[in-house]
């Protein structure tokens, strides 16, 4: 999870301003946390809630938990946004954000996978990552393409962070959700901005894919292009599964968060990692 802040806050700089390149600095003054950092927090602050009312992540009653888990993302978007007003949200999740009666907007924006790696983290399992990953998008994304980006990064940050190699995700990801016969050098100088899952969630991956480290995965991302900020956040969710985060790297970041995120961070840590 916080591997997507940090891919969020190192791309936010570059997401209009695309630099097609590895080499900058990952962090300057120019840096901020966007939508991208504020929902996926919702979404962890949304499982803490919904784990903590039922005491556990395997409830007897399944499908309650998920019901309760749905609102409980609902709730917690809406509070985060309202109270992150100017992060950069999409036009239609705005007015989603600001409804007295918010809907489900058929949307397949790969805004449902940037938030969705708690999901991945949470699991116990890859049927329980799927589940946790469609309860916490189909509130907004419910386009079949939508729900499909989130699980597929979730499945891929539940796989990685259970040991499963990068050439096992890899044909993971190919056989169900996206096929990955591309390689990011061959696909960069004509690679635009998209905000779609289809046409983002699996350059995303492949970026971490074809890394070295946490730090390569947020610069092969970056040097992508297009929406860099969610490019380097969804990659940043894989890589933080796999590499782990570097303490440099951590420190640097986290003073980019207010005090209300960072407890989000630390309440995580509390209850879902002990």
């Amino acid at each position: 999870m916080l591997g997507a802040i940090i891919g969020d806050i190192v791309g936010s700089r570059f997401e209009f301003h695309n630099l097609k390149s590895k080499d900058f600095e990952l962090f300057s003054p120019d840096c901020f946390f966007t939508d991208d950092s504020v929902m996926t927090l919702a979404i962890a602050q949304a499982i803490l809630d919904t784990v903590k009312a039922h005491g556990t992540l395997e409830p007897d009653n399944a499908e309650h938990f998920y019901q309760q888990l749905a609102s409980a993302a609902v709730k917690n978007m809406q509070a985060f946004g309202r109270s992150y007003p100017s992060c950069g949200y999409g036009a239609r999740f705005a007015k989603w954000l600001d409804s007295s009666d918010p809907r489900p907007y058929q949307s397949y924006g790969n805004g449902a996978a940037m938030r969705v790696s708690p999901a991945g983290l949470a699991a116990r399992t890859e049927a329980e990552a799927m589940r946790l990953a469609e309860a916490v998008t189909a509130v907004t994304h419910n386009h079949p393409e939508g729900i499909k980006g989130a699980q597929a990064t979730a499945v891929a940050v539940f796989l990685l962070r259970r040991g499963v190699s990068k050439a096992d995700v890899r044909e993971r990801i190919s056989c169900d959700f996206y096929p990955l016969d591309f390689t990011i050098d061959a696909i960069r100088p004509s690679y635009n901005f998209h905000v779609s899952c289809q046409s983002s969630v699996p350059q995303a991956i492949q970026c971490y894919l074809e890394s070295q480290s946490f730090e390569d995965a947020l610069r092969i991302a970056v040097s992508l292009g297009g929406d860099s900020d969610t490019i380097a956040a969804i990659a940043g969710s894989l890589a933080e599964a796999d590499y782990g985060i570097p303490a440099d790297i951590r420190t640097a970041a986290l003073p980019y968060l207010d005090d209300k995120l960072c407890c989000v961070l630390d309440e995580w840590q509390e209850v879902m990692c002990r």
